[in-house]
């Protein structure tokens, strides 16, 4: 779903553009057709859900490929199909997550969504329940309300994206209500139902109804098959633990969401690099991840890198914030239509450093690099303060932010 929702989020965001056109820059009637984006999405990113074209470059380069579910059995060994694989080097698992779904009294006994039936529909519903105020439910709710369906967004926590920082959760839970979106926190759902043509959800009292459910509260790592005992580990965990060099065991390696570190996130290329140079006995530096960036791609985007406010305090870590508004920066003012965002930064004031970034606006995961290259880095503050920021972009507004650090 990664590639294919950033499709839909592009032309959802296309529609957003033209209907803020009244005056900035003209008028326009704008009429959604959402046949054009899953057209797109079966003929240009997934060949109509088909993965031949990444076969052929797999077994152009000399691969092998065997469809089937395959278990360890023991060190270096793998079982596909009752064919046994022993390897020379080893075993890579990269098994990625499956869909959360919640005991939701009545849920499991309907035809609910997940991401994938959200990202494959060729028609829309005239009316959507999202349950889950995190990324993927946030994107695909403001989507699917972008295209003319009634969406309403239910998170069983007291606000929006709970594991950013809570402007984050302010600036997107204003910027979906302003696209007609019903956002309901704090409202865990109780039971669910579906009477052949209709869900209704239960919250407290209240009872939600629309065509369709999306259950979008998170994915896990299931471990379970594997024959993860036949080499010491533990499938009732909630992620294969692994050392910086992306080894699990003897002979064994586990990359990507598995692996319980940065989901939604490039991690897994990051960490497929350090293994693969592991396996040809060539390691290389450890995996680190004080700088983990990952982007909410809402409008406006979200993105965050290294540690929030709370959690650098909760780790004991002398913490002093700046922040920066987007529509007070010039490019925010020239921008105008579609400006909301901000800059917050966490610094650590025993050390001269930023710990932590939050980049949220038009773009703020493009604008999130600059700050994610900081975290990384250490960067002094003061050699941050003495850049030379181009003029008039939105990622100056990092350069007002830390000026707000003492």
């Amino acid at each position: 779903g990664c590639v294919p929702s950033k499709m839909m989020i592009r032309a959802a965001n296309m529609l957003a553009e033209a209907r803020r056109l009244d005056g900035m820059a003209g008028h326009a009637e704008v009429t959604p057709e959402w046949k054009q984006v899953a057209t797109r999405i079966r003929e240009e990113a997934t060949a109509d859900w088909n993965d031949q074209a990444a076969v052929d470059r797999f077994t152009g380069k000399g691969g092998t490929l065997i469809r089937g579910w395959g278990r360890l059995a023991g060190p270096g060994v793998v079982v596909v199909n009752d064919e046994i694989f022993e390897t020379r080097r080893g075993v890579v698992l990269a098994t990625g997550t499956v869909p959360v779904v919640p005991p939701i009294d009545g849920l499991a006994d309907t035809p609910y969504w997940t991401n994938r039936e959200a990202i494959e529909a060729q028609t829309l519903p005239a009316s959507l329940i999202v349950l889950g105020g995190g990324a993927v439910g946030l994107e695909l709710a403001q989507v699917y309300a972008r295209f003319g369906v009634a969406v309403t967004v239910v998170e069983a926590m007291d606000r929006l994206l709970p594991a950013e920082e809570p402007e984050s959760s302010a600036l997107v839970e204003r910027a979906l209500v302003a696209d007609g979106i019903t956002v309901r926190v704090g409202a865990p759902a109780t039971a669910v139902r579906h009477d052949g043509t209709r869900f209704s959800t239960t919250l407290g009292d209240d009872e939600l109804t629309a065509e369709r459910l999306l259950v979008a509260v998170g994915r896990r790592a299931d471990l379970t098959g594997l024959g993860l005992e036949t080499v010491g580990l533990d499938e009732t965990g909630s992620a294969i633990e692994v050392d910086g060099h992306m080894r699990a065991g003897d002979r064994l390696w586990a990359v990507g969401d598995v692996t319980g570190h940065g989901a939604f996130t490039h991690v897994g290329m990051y960490q497929a690099g350090i293994a693969i140079r592991d396996i040809l006995s060539k390691p290389g530096p450890p995996a680190d991840y004080r700088a983990l960036p990952r982007v909410t791609f809402t409008d406006p985007e979200v993105g965050s890198v290294g540690l929030g406010e709370a959690n650098a305090r909760a780790a004991g870590i002398t913490t002093e914030v700046g922040m920066a508004q987007v529509p007070q920066s010039t490019r925010g003012w020239v921008h105008k239509a579609g400006n909301d965002g901000f800059i917050k930064l966490v610094a650590d004031a025993d050390h001269g450093v930023l710990v932590g970034a939050t980049s949220a606006g038009p773009t703020g995961g493009e604008v999130l690099s600059a700050l994610a290259v900081a975290v990384h880095a250490r960067v002094s503050i003061d050699a941050l303060r003495n850049m030379i920021y181009a003029y008039p972009t939105f990622h100056r507004s990092i350069e007002v932010a830390l000026h707000q650090i003492s």
